[in-house]
């Protein structure tokens, strides 16, 4: 979910945005369970183990496992009271598992336990994958052909995964087929309004123009839900993606909701929201296909050959943002988040929204 990804890759290369971590107060669990439990289901599992906890994500807890001979991530729910339907890592196993590596790369999932009793809550265990995971948009230290390399990848992956035939991978009820914006949008409403702590008339507003502007036109595909680079794992030398991560939102839905996720970084000024955006950025100078361009792209790898209500999934975007921030914040006054700056996403949460609100206006 928002804020630095919920890494799988390893710290140790270039680039790599990724940190280890002593496992935080709030997210120990005896360990002993777990690796009698691995022992006994995880075939190539051998200890002793070591358990470090990786710094960022806002949502499921991650962890590195790291035996003599392997290293193995583990993924499982937050302690404390949950919003209704949020951090489902049943869910991103499910994915992880029915998804064709052939078409859309992800980790290996490897067990999946649903017995609280071992360690608290729900988890699951899946490969770890040796790349880079970059958060800022702009891509540090890169070249500009690596940095488009990296984001024509990124365009294409988009659409492998949009091109997978959900009925014959098992995932025909993943989700809904029909309806999935307004689901959404009355989801997301809900729960920012559970997580909420203050007012925010730009929200509001953005809430109720999204609601009188619904889309006529349905599409249903997989949707990742929170596709973005800060959310891939990088060949540890090549400008390509090798791992897709954080499935946790992934539904059956509109494919342009995560194509515009992706772009809506191209509304945001840098050094804001998380790890910033790139707008009024020299981008060309950087070698990053602009907004155009990369709906170009995308074009290009799925066969369209228009977006259609494209302000309107830009705004929408921005509003799950604001939800999901929201809703971190709230988390993190309950002393629960997964990541010790979650306290800073109450601003972000305010940001998202007026960003959303301002976009709805131009549209207008």
């Amino acid at each position: 979910m928002s804020g630095p990804p919920l890494h799988t890759a390893d710290s140790t290369q270039p680039n790599s945005d990724v940190a280890l971590i002593e496992v935080l107060p709030q997210h120990r669990f005896d360990e002993a369970p777990l690796w009698q439990y691995l022992q006994q289901h995880l075939d190539d599992f051998a200890g002793p183990a070591q358990l470090r906890q990786f710094q960022g994500g806002q949502s499921n807890p991650t962890y590195l496992i790291q035996t003599p001979t392997r290293k193995f991530v583990l993924r499982k729910k937050p302690p404390g009271k949950l919003l209704p339907s949020a951090h489902l890592v049943e869910r991103e196993y499910r994915i992880l598992h029915a998804l064709p590596a052939d078409q859309v790369p992800v980790p290996r999932a490897r067990v999946l336990c649903e017995d609280p009793s071992i360690i608290g809550t729900p988890f699951y265990v899946m490969d770890h994958i040796d790349g880079r995971v970059i958060t800022n948009v702009t891509l540090p230290n890169l070249t500009p052909a690596e940095r488009r390399g990296i984001y024509t990848d990124y365009a294409r992956v988009a659409a492998q995964l949009h091109a997978v035939d959900y009925r014959a991978c098992g995932l025909a009820d993943f989700g809904k087929p029909e309806g999935y914006v307004r689901r959404q949008l009355e989801r997301w409403s809900k729960q920012y309004l559970a997580s909420k702590s203050d007012d925010n008339a730009d929200m509001d507003a953005l809430m109720a123009w999204l609601g009188a502007h619904l889309p006529a036109n349905d599409e249903t595909a997989i949707v990742h839900g929170d596709y973005r680079i800060g959310n891939t794992i990088l060949h540890a030398t090549e400008p390509r993606i090798i791992a897709v991560l954080d499935w946790e939102l992934a539904t059956l839905g509109h494919p342009l909701s995560d194509l515009a996720y992706a772009c809506m970084y191209y509304r945001i000024p840098p050094g804001e929201l998380g790890s910033g955006g790139l707008a009024g950025i020299d981008i060309a100078a950087l070698g990053i296909p602009n907004e155009a361009e990369f709906l170009a792209l995308y074009c290009k790898y799925s066969g369209r050959e228009r977006i259609a209500d494209w302000p309107f999934f830009l705004s929408f975007a921005c509003f799950r943002m604001a939800a999901i921030t929201q809703g971190v914040y709230a988390r993190a006054l309950q002393g629960n988040a997964a990541d010790q700056r979650a306290i800073q996403y109450g601003e972000h949460a305010k940001a998202f929204a007026a960003a959303g609100r301002a976009m709805t206006q131009r549209a207008d």
